[in-house]
């Protein structure tokens, strides 16, 4: 046993932030908020590890036993977890608060891990006692996990496929590669949405809202890594009487090789894909764009981006007979 650091008052604190970051002043505790921070604490704990992928497995494998139920079963509610781009950014707030917890810990990971694991266990029990069997906030959490693992993994290894292939073999250039991710995630976005039974509710008004989603997704990733904030993303972008101009050819090279991918990791919904390379684009814009000799500089490289995202969401959204190009 480890005796560097006061477990106990750093599980009481560690506990008090998770509930004060989902608290709000008129609603109270956000419970399902609550469990996309925890997910997103277990995963930058797995991140530390070699294997982060047998990290989750053993993870949730412990964590079942010390509830002592195995999760719930069956096919999720189409509700039943947040939209892509909520559990991404809820996901990241929780990230951010291990981080913040990491730099206080003294023991090995392992005792970190376990400190988790026992305050998670505290606050599924706590839920049951309310009327949440454990077994339905053992399955959120550990989809929610999922998610946002496969959201990371995603940005991460896209961002290292494109480097190594376009870039190696097919002479792109960085901003070849930030177009192509950008113009990715804007087409997956229009064919998620053009896949809806209600396609009428897809035109007009709700058109800039979706784009505005999966733009918020890139652009957080972007500023994250330290990419400066500010309001000329849309600086230069074409007017709304100009031809549609999106990177076709770019993205007729690069979408196989994302799906291909996301096949692999099991992330199958469009919607989810489009936030995933929206995720892989802001830190492509951040590889591009950073240090004091960026490669781009980020005036150039967050306009690039939101061009590509907008008029190939537009390309699809204007003809439904697009989807397929």
């Amino acid at each position: 046993m480890f005796a560097l650091t006061n477990k106990p008052e750093m599980g009481a604190r560690f506990y008090s932030a998770l509930i004060q970051l989902a608290a709000d002043h008129e609603r109270g505790v956000d419970g399902m908020k609550v469990i996309q921070h925890m997910a997103g604490v277990l995963v930058e704990t797995y991140l530390i590890f070699d294997d982060s992928d047998s990290a989750m497995q053993a993870s949730f494998k412990k964590l079942a036993e010390m509830l002592g139920c195995h999760p719930a079963q069956g096919m999720l509610a189409p509700y039943a977890l947040p939209p892509a781009h909520i559990i991404d950014h809820e996901t990241e707030r929780g990230r951010l608060a291990a981080r913040v917890f990491f730099e206080e810990w003294l023991d090995c990971n392992f005792e970190l891990h376990d400190l988790i694991l026992t305050v998670f266990h505290h606050v599924i029990v706590g839920w049951e006692e309310m009327g949440v069997h454990r077994a339905e906030s053992l399955r959120l959490l550990m989809e929610c996990v999922k998610r946002c693992m496969a959201y990371e993994v995603a940005a991460q290894e896209l961002c290292d496929v494109v480097i190594d292939q376009k870039v190696g073999f097919k002479g792109w250039t960085i901003g070849d590669c930030i177009a192509a991710l950008s113009g990715v995630a804007g087409r997956r976005l229009a064919i998620s949405l053009s896949s809806d039974d209600a396609c009428y509710l897809f035109r007009g008004c709700d058109l800039p809202e979706n784009l505005d989603r999966v733009v918020y997704t890139m652009t957080q990733e972007a500023v994250r890594l330290g990419v400066p904030a500010g309001s000329d993303w849309r600086f230069g972008l074409a007017a709304n009487d100009t031809p549609v101009n999106a990177p076709v050819s770019l993205i007729r090279e690069l979408e196989p090789v994302c799906l291909r991918f996301f096949r692999a990791i099991s992330l199958a919904g469009p919607y989810d894909q489009a936030v995933a390379c929206a995720k892989a684009a802001g830190r492509m814009i951040a590889v591009a764009s950073g240090g004091e000799l960026p490669e781009i500089e980020p005036a150039i490289a967050k306009p690039l981006a939101m061009s590509a995202i907008t008029e190939s969401y537009k390309y699809v959204c204007l003809d439904f007979d697009m989807v397929s190009y």
